[in-house]
């Protein structure tokens, strides 16, 4: 019983829309999405609140609308919308496991998702449900990474987990920098000086200004999720 101690009692949780890919190279792998959903069930029966904010790169990339000539407020509204598309096929594969969620919208969407009300929330996850977070924080020019803080400090988690496709943050991009190196910590400082592409840099102040903790980690590595919560070496601890 003891080892199954979490090290966090309410944990936010920042999927990317990509991690719903699986082999596809565009939408929702539902199959993907469902392997997921049992990671989050697994750390949900640990007694942890879970909360979760969902991007929407698999379905539109603002920043792909704006290299193609939108305007830049068109193209992140285009991507805020993707994340709740991403959100209800989370949802849907989270209630097939059993597990009671509440879908919140930062966009008002009235017959999909409930508007975000900080108290609301928090009783949700009072009560052992998952809250899925989407539309990022309704606005444009800010990131899902941003919102993932943003919400995160609101609800008090403890740490952001960052789920990826590489096993930590490295001083360059190991897919095209065969000899980057990986740290096991780091602080919010070196990541801001070095440039580091752990979140945007709003993300990371945001965080660094609140003492706000977060682990990147690989989301493909079956029970990495869980072994975050419990406090093993996963990935990169960013403090």
């Amino acid at each position: 019983m003891g080892e199954d101690k979490p090290a966090y009692r309410r944990v936010l949780i920042k999927l990317s829309g990509e991690a719903l890919l699986g082999d596809l190279p565009y939408g929702i792998d539902f199959k993907r999405t469902r392997e997921i959903a049992r990671e989050i069930k697994e750390v949900r029966e640990l007694g942890v609140d879970v909360a979760i904010m969902i991007g929407g790169g698999n379905i539109f990339r603002g920043a792909h609308g704006v290299n193609e000539g939108m305007d830049r407020v068109s193209a992140d509204y285009i991507g805020l919308l993707s994340t709740v598309i991403n959100g209800i096929a989370l949802q849907d594969a989270l209630e097939k496991e059993g597990i009671t969620t509440r879908l919140i919208s930062a966009i008002e969407i009235r017959s999909l998702a409930e508007p975000f009300i900080r108290r609301r929330v928090l009783r949700h996850l009072e009560k052992g449900r998952v809250v899925i977070f989407t539309a990022g924080l309704g606005s444009p020019y800010f990131t899902t990474d941003t919102a993932a803080v943003l919400r995160a400090l609101e609800i008090k988690a403890e740490v952001i987990l960052k789920a990826t496709k590489v096993d930590g943050v490295y001083s360059a991009d190991p897919m095209l920098e065969a000899g980057a190196t990986r740290f096991d910590s780091i602080k919010f400082l070196e990541v801001i000086q070095q440039e580091l592409k752990v979140m945007d840099s709003t993300a990371i102040i945001l965080c660094k200004d609140n003492n706000l903790p977060i682990i990147v980690f690989n989301l493909n590595v079956p029970g990495n999720i869980k072994r975050a919560i419990l406090g093993e070496k996963v990935g990169t601890m960013v403090s």
